[in-house]
C-alpha cells in the first residue's frame, strides 16, 4: 500500500516526518533519507498494531504551497 508522507525542517534538529492518513503517525530523523526510513517503520508498526480495517485509506493528494 502507498502511504503520503509530508517532511518538514525540525527546529531543533533534523527532519520531522508525518503521515496523514494516520492518526498520530510521526517520526524523525537526522536527514532527510533517515527520517523516509523512520516513517515507514512507525506506518508499518501502526498498521501492524492498529490493522488495516482501522485505518483510513490512503487518499491521492496535492500539497501547494502559497504565500500571502
Amino acid at each position: 500500500m502507498i502511504y503520503s508522507i509530508y517532511l518538514e525542517k525540525g527546529e531543533d534538529f533534523g527532519y520531522v516526518a508525518h503521515c496523514p492518513s494516520i492518526p498520530g503517525c510521526h517520526s524523525q530523523g537526522q536527514t532527510l533519507d533517515e527520517a523516509i526510513d523512520n516513517i515507514k517503520d512507525a506506518i508499518r508498526g501502526c498498521v501492524e498494531a492498529l490493522g488495516s480495517d482501522l485505518l483510513t485509506p490512503p487518499r491521492e493528494a496535492l500539497v501547494f504551497e502559497v504565500q500571502i
